[in-house]
Protein backbone atom coordinates (compact mmCIF):
# COMPACT_ATOMS: atom_id res chain seq x y z
CA UNK A 1 0.00 0.00 0.00
CA UNK A 2 1.31 3.74 -0.63
CA UNK A 3 0.41 5.97 1.23
CA UNK A 4 1.12 10.04 0.69
CA UNK A 5 1.65 12.07 3.23
CA UNK A 6 1.07 15.33 2.87
CA UNK A 7 3.47 18.32 4.67
CA UNK A 8 2.53 21.73 5.21
CA UNK A 9 4.31 24.54 6.23
CA UNK A 10 3.53 27.96 7.61
CA UNK A 11 5.32 30.71 8.45
CA UNK A 12 4.86 32.91 11.07
CA UNK A 13 6.59 36.98 10.98
CA UNK A 14 7.58 37.80 14.35
CA UNK A 15 9.37 41.49 14.88
CA UNK A 16 11.87 41.10 16.80
CA UNK A 17 15.75 43.43 17.29
CA UNK A 18 14.56 45.57 15.08
CA UNK A 19 14.17 42.96 11.85
CA UNK A 20 11.62 40.39 11.19
CA UNK A 21 12.37 36.89 12.10
CA UNK A 22 10.56 33.73 9.76
CA UNK A 23 9.41 31.09 12.49
CA UNK A 24 8.72 28.08 10.42
CA UNK A 25 6.08 24.94 11.59
CA UNK A 26 6.60 22.05 9.90
CA UNK A 27 3.78 19.49 10.28
CA UNK A 28 2.54 16.32 8.50
CA UNK A 29 -0.83 14.89 8.02
CA UNK A 30 -1.71 12.16 10.36
CA UNK A 31 -4.23 9.26 10.31
CA UNK A 32 -7.46 10.97 11.49
CA UNK A 33 -8.47 10.12 15.14
CA UNK A 34 -4.60 10.39 16.29
CA UNK A 35 -3.55 13.02 18.25
CA UNK A 36 -0.63 15.13 16.69
CA UNK A 37 1.99 15.82 18.92
CA UNK A 38 3.81 19.05 19.00
CA UNK A 39 7.00 20.26 19.99
CA UNK A 40 8.40 23.35 19.99
CA UNK A 41 12.58 23.51 19.80
CA UNK A 42 14.36 26.54 21.36
CA UNK A 43 17.97 27.05 20.28
CA UNK A 44 20.17 29.94 19.19
CA UNK A 45 22.17 27.18 16.82
CA UNK A 46 20.01 27.20 13.32
CA UNK A 47 21.79 24.47 11.74
CA UNK A 48 20.96 22.36 15.13
CA UNK A 49 17.66 24.08 15.57
CA UNK A 50 17.10 22.76 11.76
CA UNK A 51 17.90 19.13 11.79
CA UNK A 52 16.03 18.68 15.15
CA UNK A 53 12.76 20.11 13.42
CA UNK A 54 13.27 18.00 10.37
CA UNK A 55 13.79 14.87 12.48
CA UNK A 56 10.89 15.58 14.55
CA UNK A 57 8.93 16.24 11.38
CA UNK A 58 10.04 13.31 10.02
CA UNK A 59 8.51 11.39 13.04
CA UNK A 60 5.01 12.77 12.75
CA UNK A 61 5.10 15.97 15.10
CA UNK A 62 4.21 19.63 14.61
CA UNK A 63 7.11 21.66 14.96
CA UNK A 64 7.72 24.81 16.04
CA UNK A 65 11.21 26.54 16.57
CA UNK A 66 12.53 29.64 17.57
CA UNK A 67 16.08 31.09 17.97
CA UNK A 68 16.04 32.78 20.96
CA UNK A 69 13.96 32.62 24.36
CA UNK A 70 12.62 35.77 24.28
CA UNK A 71 11.09 34.70 20.74
CA UNK A 72 9.94 31.91 22.26
CA UNK A 73 8.07 33.70 24.98
CA UNK A 74 6.15 35.57 22.38
CA UNK A 75 5.35 32.16 20.99
CA UNK A 76 4.26 30.65 23.74
CA UNK A 77 1.10 33.15 24.22
CA UNK A 78 -0.26 31.45 21.09
CA UNK A 79 1.07 27.93 21.10
CA UNK A 80 0.38 25.35 24.06
CA UNK A 81 3.12 22.42 22.75
CA UNK A 82 3.03 19.15 24.24
CA UNK A 83 6.63 19.28 24.76
CA UNK A 84 9.26 22.47 24.92
CA UNK A 85 12.58 21.34 24.40
CA UNK A 86 15.25 23.79 25.72
CA UNK A 87 18.91 24.85 25.33
CA UNK A 88 20.78 26.71 28.02
CA UNK A 89 23.27 28.18 26.58
CA UNK A 90 21.92 31.04 24.40
CA UNK A 91 22.76 34.76 24.24
CA UNK A 92 20.81 37.13 25.65
CA UNK A 93 18.21 35.40 28.08
CA UNK A 94 19.43 31.96 28.54
CA UNK A 95 17.55 28.64 28.59
CA UNK A 96 17.56 28.45 32.60
CA UNK A 97 16.47 31.76 32.61
CA UNK A 98 13.58 30.84 29.73
CA UNK A 99 12.94 27.93 31.91
CA UNK A 100 12.35 30.22 35.33
CA UNK A 101 10.15 32.81 33.47
CA UNK A 102 7.80 29.93 32.20
CA UNK A 103 7.05 28.57 36.06
CA UNK A 104 6.92 32.25 37.83
CA UNK A 105 4.48 33.21 34.92
CA UNK A 106 2.92 29.82 34.39
CA UNK A 107 2.62 29.85 30.65
CA UNK A 108 2.98 26.34 28.76
CA UNK A 109 1.65 24.59 32.45
CA UNK A 110 0.42 21.74 30.19
CA UNK A 111 3.60 21.33 28.43
CA UNK A 112 6.67 19.27 29.15
CA UNK A 113 9.99 21.15 29.60
CA UNK A 114 13.05 18.97 28.30
CA UNK A 115 16.73 20.55 28.31
CA UNK A 116 18.34 19.81 25.55
CA UNK A 117 22.18 21.16 26.37
CA UNK A 118 25.59 20.06 25.92
CA UNK A 119 26.23 21.63 29.42
CA UNK A 120 26.41 17.63 31.04
CA UNK A 121 27.59 18.10 34.55
CA UNK A 122 25.34 16.60 37.49
CA UNK A 123 25.24 19.95 38.78
CA UNK A 124 23.89 21.33 34.97
CA UNK A 125 21.08 18.57 35.34
CA UNK A 126 20.15 19.02 39.26
CA UNK A 127 19.92 23.11 38.72
CA UNK A 128 17.85 22.55 35.67
CA UNK A 129 15.48 19.80 37.65
CA UNK A 130 15.31 22.40 40.55
CA UNK A 131 13.44 24.57 38.46
CA UNK A 132 11.51 23.03 36.98
CA UNK A 133 12.64 20.99 34.17
CA UNK A 134 10.76 17.35 33.99
CA UNK A 135 13.94 16.25 31.64
CA UNK A 136 17.40 16.73 30.88
CA UNK A 137 18.53 15.12 26.94
CA UNK A 138 22.56 16.34 26.76
CA UNK A 139 23.15 16.67 23.09
CA UNK A 140 26.56 15.20 22.55
CA UNK A 141 25.73 11.74 24.18
CA UNK A 142 22.00 11.46 21.53
CA UNK A 143 21.43 11.06 17.96
CA UNK A 144 18.68 13.71 16.57
CA UNK A 145 16.49 10.43 16.90
CA UNK A 146 17.67 8.39 20.21
CA UNK A 147 16.34 12.24 20.89
CA UNK A 148 13.04 12.39 19.34
CA UNK A 149 12.76 8.60 21.24
CA UNK A 150 13.42 10.14 24.62
CA UNK A 151 10.79 12.82 23.72
CA UNK A 152 8.06 10.47 23.21
CA UNK A 153 9.11 8.59 26.44
CA UNK A 154 9.01 11.68 28.56
CA UNK A 155 5.57 12.17 26.66
CA UNK A 156 4.22 8.87 27.13
CA UNK A 157 5.00 8.70 31.00
CA UNK A 158 3.51 11.99 31.02
CA UNK A 159 -0.41 10.37 29.78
Amino acid sequence: MIRIILIRIRIHWYHSYNSYIGIIIFGMEQDKGQKKRSVFIIDDDKFLLDMYALKFNELGFDVLTALSSEDALNLLKESKPDAILLDIVMPGMDGLEFLKKVKEDHVAESSLIIVLSNLGQESDIDQAKQIGADGYIVKASATPGEIVKKVTEYLEKQK
